[in-house]
């Protein structure tokens, strides 16, 4: 950017400052979003009910199974 770029936008620097930020923001949500869908967190869910009697081992088993089938597909979390 040049200087007189610079500062005939300079204005605009707290819009871009905003927008950097929901960038940054919206990149950080969609990680953690994805982290609470991972199969490793789908498996631990999984097991602590199936620990605390939600759930028969038959239908955890189940479960087990259409989450690996995901993982094996590449549909992680969806």
């Amino acid at each position: 950017m040049g200087l007189i770029t610079g500062l005939l936008t300079l204005p605009l620097a707290p819009v871009r400052g905003v927008a950097w930020i929901a960038g940054i923001v919206a990149e950080e949500a969609e990680r953690v979003q994805a982290a609470e869908s991972s199969p490793q967190r789908r498996l631990g869910r999984l097991e602590a009910a199936l620990a605390r009697g939600e759930l028969s081992p038959d239908e955890a088993a189940e479960l087990e199974a259409a989450i690996l089938e995901d993982v094996l597909s590449g549909r992680e979390g969806r």
